[in-house]
């Protein structure tokens, strides 16, 4: 009778090369597979005005991405529409506008300083000030109500002590008047 060693190998081999042999036709039939990039745009010129634009845009759903960067559906859909605006021969200004008519001055990567933005481009130093205000006076109330520590008779004459007995010692010196008595 041949032993459990014997009986194993078989098996582990018979599997190894069923692992081998399909892991070799999943490399093999991968460029089968393969598909041609899509090109981005039919024409060249377009999709390098539609980058330029979209780089000062803003992606809605992302927020902290542009619109060239993001890979959101809404993003997509944004950048089709300024191909086609493109297309129709509008200027770079021209679509700007169009989407902050639609969007809002917030579709803008850097929205102009103006009434409607001024919460926008100086709200974060408010929240700043506001806080380093509070900060302030958190400490000067703190700083009133903690007592300044008072010694005792036999505390300020040991701390005298200890400091006449410091000033009397050699400069570098390290030991304690402790030590002297």
């Amino acid at each position: 009778m041949p032993s459990r060693a014997q009986r194993v190998r078989p098996a582990i081999t018979m599997r190894g090369r069923l692992l081998a042999t399909a892991a070799a036709l999943l490399v093999a039939g991968s460029p089968v597979l393969a598909a041609d990039a899509r090109p981005l745009a039919d024409d060249p010129i377009v999709e390098a005005r539609m980058l330029t634009i979209s780089e000062e845009l803003r992606c809605l759903v992302c927020q902290n991405e542009t619109l060239a960067a993001s890979r959101a559906e809404l993003a997509e859909d944004l950048r089709r529409e300024v191909r086609s605006l493109i297309r129709q021969g509008k200027s770079d200004t021209e679509i700007k506008d169009y989407l902050v008519t639609r969007y809002g001055d917030f579709v803008l990567y850097r929205p102009p300083v103006k009434s409607t933005t001024w919460l926008l481009w100086f709200g974060p130093f408010l929240l700043l000030a506001g806080g380093v205000a509070g900060l302030v006076t958190y400490l000067r109330r703190r700083a009133g109500r903690v007592a300044p520590p008072t010694l005792s008779a036999a505390d300020r004459a040991a701390a005298e002590a200890l400091l006449a007995g410091s000033a009397d010692a050699p400069a570098g010196s390290t030991s304690s008047p402790k030590d002297q008595a």
